[in-house]
């Protein structure tokens, strides 16, 4: 097992919070987290069962992050688009001081216990998310400076309550992810997980996005039905040169669409471009978007002159 401390990491890394997205990793005291990373290889003592007395206390505390897959797998749970599923059991919190959406799973009325949880246990267990899967295990994405490569790391989470920690079963973080099924949940979010700590780590280089990119940044995270909607928008065709076959491919998968959405999020925001632009489109946009400008210049100008007519027609 590793015996690098996860505190030493701060002074030549970015990390990434154990539910993705809240923010620099930081140990508070009498963390329950345990401050040693390991790697895929290293063992850790732990397991979870109906036998266990404290079997579904974590569910009754708990301030879940949604990942972007988190959200195409509850959705589909239920049958639900994605705005809906967002309206019905998301609340939304800003995931740094620029006002970067995030959404965390609502609780049930006037308790901290998860929404989903019944008396036989986890009611979503097949489709539960990132952070229900790992425990008691946590991840990072940790940047070291001056790397583009983004490195996972983990550790042990050991909470008051849980007995698991004291059942007799060592097992390495590799079976682990394995056994939870976290490793689909891993390679659907590490896309969108390495968009925020680029952003994070950029800091004042890429300054405060806009207000549209803020927008697409919302639509490409969590509402995947307007995303698919919008790749089949005039406009979206107009500029960028997506041949049919991958067309028919995003509109069959699900899956498929949430990747090609994380490939759009990293061309709009850092110039990432893997998405071909047809030629001239983007000139003739340019051109296009000169003209609403214009338009809507004009229009102000016309409305500021009514509103001086129509002050200079009324008597004082």
């Amino acid at each position: 097992m590793s015996d690098k401390k996860i505190s030493d990491l701060h002074d030549d890394s970015v990390l990434e919070a154990p539910k993705l997205g809240e923010g620099p990793f930081e140990l508070p005291f009498e963390s329950p987290v345990k401050p040693i990373q390991l790697g895929l290889d290293d063992t850790f003592q732990f397991q979870c069962h109906k036998g266990v007395a404290c079997f579904n206390e974590c569910c009754k505390n708990i301030q879940i992050q949604l990942t972007p897959y988190d959200i195409l797998r509850l959705k589909r749970h239920f049958d639900l688009d994605s705005k809906d599923f967002v309206a019905r059991y998301t609340i939304p919190f800003e995931m740094d001081h620029h006002g970067m959406p995030g959404l965390r799973l609502v609780t049930k009325p006037g308790t901290s216990e998860c929404i989903f949880l019944k008396e036989e246990g986890c009611g979503v267990y097949e489709d539960r998310p990132t952070a229900c899967r790992y425990y008691a295990l946590g991840s990072m994405g940790v940047r070291k400076k001056d790397s583009d490569k983004v490195e996972d790391m983990y550790f042990v989470v050991k909470e008051r309550h849980c007995l698991g920690h004291d059942e007799p079963r060592e097992i390495t973080v590799r079976d682990y992810r394995k056994e939870q099924g976290v490793e689909i949940y891993d390679e659907m979010n590490r896309e969108w997980r390495d968009i925020i700590i680029k952003k994070r780590s950029s800091g004042p280089t890429v300054g405060k996005p806009s207000e549209r990119s803020m927008q697409l940044f919302d639509m490409c995270s969590y509402d995947l039905d307007s995303f698919r909607d919008f790749v089949q928008s005039d406009g979206f065709q107009r500029l960028f040169d997506v041949d049919q076959a991958t067309m028919k491919t995003l509109l069959a998968s699900e899956e498929e669409l949430l990747r090609f959405a994380m490939r759009f999020l990293k061309q709009v925001l850092y110039g990432e471009a893997s998405i071909p632009v047809k030629e001239g489109a983007r000139e003739k946009r340019l051109e296009a978007r000169k003209d609403v400008l214009e338009a809507r210049r004009k229009a102000e100008v016309e409305k500021h002159k009514g509103k001086e007519a129509f002050e200079d027609y009324v008597p004082d």
